[in-house]
């Protein structure tokens, strides 16, 4: 089978709910030029050695075609000239930019902002699982763990941190979903999906220039209060940048983790051994390293699409990318590759030297992955405590649309009631390390 005809597989809705197989075949080719001109690499070794080479540019304007279509739009719509934001920079302005949002967000300038949220992040998922209390008369609950569960968390939490009140999701988030569309290789051209994105990103750019506004005289100790104040030694972000920036971290905050959630959840069901090595909470640091494990097996990104290109010709597995093209990676195949990992279809929390690619690698390792790994952990450990008996209603459940953000877009489990809340508020042992540090920042 060609190539190409696996990869329009691969985007095929049909094949959503497994396309680990169709991976399994991409691979044998692992550089290939599909019809729209992107080179898309599947093998592991390939995947890194990109990842960390600084030939391969972010900056999608780079292309000749979305550079000169993306002036024309801007002029023609009258939109706002955002900059870009910092995943689609290359250094030395990506460096500088992941400075300044880095200062307002973890380590090492704010060593202790995650861990601060710990509480806050436990009592919302206490909350939510409190109210899945429906019952259908005969003692069943029936709850999706999309809608009522693993959307809400994370947009509360990612709201709560950023400093956006979370009554506002109805007007960001029919914006969130048009920025995720147009990762969708699926919905248009590069360039076409890079003006869907433009317009989406302008709307939350104006957004978020309203909540600054408010915010001049009222600073509080959110994100975006600390980037208006611009802290430290260098110069702080212009307003376009804030703005620019902003509207990346409300959508990545959220989109991914909801998927990472899910996935896991509908992994673990798959899997009921580790569920229930999960509920008895005997093994400390399990819950971190089912979520490395999934990251690896199935991961909220499955590829890398329409951000990155070549600034030179690139020689790699026996191929030539020439200078200007677009080039996919899909993270999720070369995690999967069993030149790189044993048995790479069994799910295995227990795995060592789980190298994945679930965050991606090099100078944009995932920037929120401090906080998804957290948001993770105290998720499914309190789903697994405290859900009596539960079991998926349809197995494979649908997915969304979308080939790289691939997640449910529902998962309905049937439950026999939701058991009381752990009295210790703490997420881990006193005196525990928390699961979730990890000092790694690059693959």
């Amino acid at each position: 089978m060609a190539q190409t005809g696996i990869w329009q597989q691969i985007l095929d809705p049909s094949h959503r709910a497994d396309p680990y197989p169709l991976y399994a075949e991409l691979r044998k080719t692992p550089v290939v030029r599909v019809e729209d001109g992107t080179y898309v690499v599947s093998t592991y070794r390939e995947i890194v050695s990109l990842l960390h080479d600084p030939r391969i540019s972010s900056d999608v304007r780079n292309l000749p075609e979305v550079g000169a279509d993306a002036a024309a739009h801007a002029y023609e719509e009258g939109l706002p000239e955002l900059p870009p934001n910092f995943i689609r920079t290359d250094p030395p302005e990506h460096d500088r930019l992941r400075r300044l949002l880095t200062r307002n967000f973890g380590p090492p300038h704010r060593p202790g902002r995650i861990d601060s949220m710990m509480p806050a992040m436990l009592g919302i998922v206490t909350s939510l699982i409190d109210d899945l209390t429906g019952t259908d008369g005969s003692g069943t609950v029936r709850v999706d763990i999309v809608d009522d569960f693993a959307y809400p968390f994370p947009v509360t939490v990612i709201c709560e941190l950023l400093g956006v009140p979370r009554e506002d999701e109805s007007r960001f988030q029919a914006l969130s979903d048009a920025v995720v569309t147009s990762t969708d290789p699926t919905t248009g051209g590069i360039a076409e999906r890079q003006r869907r994105r433009a317009r989406a990103n302008a709307d939350l750019g104006q957004y978020f220039a309203e909540l600054l506004d408010a915010r001049h005289d009222r600073r509080g100790d959110d994100l975006l209060s600390g980037l208006l104040s611009g802290d430290g030694d260098e110069e702080p972000m212009s307003p376009g940048e804030i703005l620019s920036n902003a509207a990346l971290l409300l959508v990545a905050g959220h989109e991914t983790t909801v998927n990472l959630i899910t996935n896991g959840m509908l992994t673990l069901l798959r899997h009921p051994e580790v569920l229930d090595r999960l509920r008895r909470g005997d093994e400390p640091d399990l819950a971190a390293r089912v979520v490395e494990e999934l990251l690896r097996y199935e991961p909220p990104v499955q590829f890398l699409s329409n951000n990155r290109n070549t600034l030179d010709d690139i020689e790699i597995a026996g191929i030539t990318i020439p200078r200007g093209s677009p080039v996919t990676l899909v993270l999720a195949s070369g995690s999967r590759d069993p030149d790189f990992v044993p048995d790479p279809d069994r799910f295995d929390p227990d795995r060592e030297h789980n190298e994945h690619l679930g965050f991606g690698g090099g100078i944009h390792y995932c920037f929120g992955a401090p906080l998804a790994r957290p948001e993770t952990q105290i998720a499914l450990t309190e789903l697994a405590r405290r859900l009596k008996n539960p079991r998926l209603v349809a197995d494979p459940p649908p997915y969304r649309a979308s080939p790289s953000l691939r997640g449910p877009r529902h998962l309905l489990v049937e439950i026999d009631g939701v058991n009381p809340a752990h009295q210790d508020p703490a997420p881990h042992p006193p005196g525990h390390t928390p699961p979730y540090v990890d000092s790694r920042s690059s693959r």
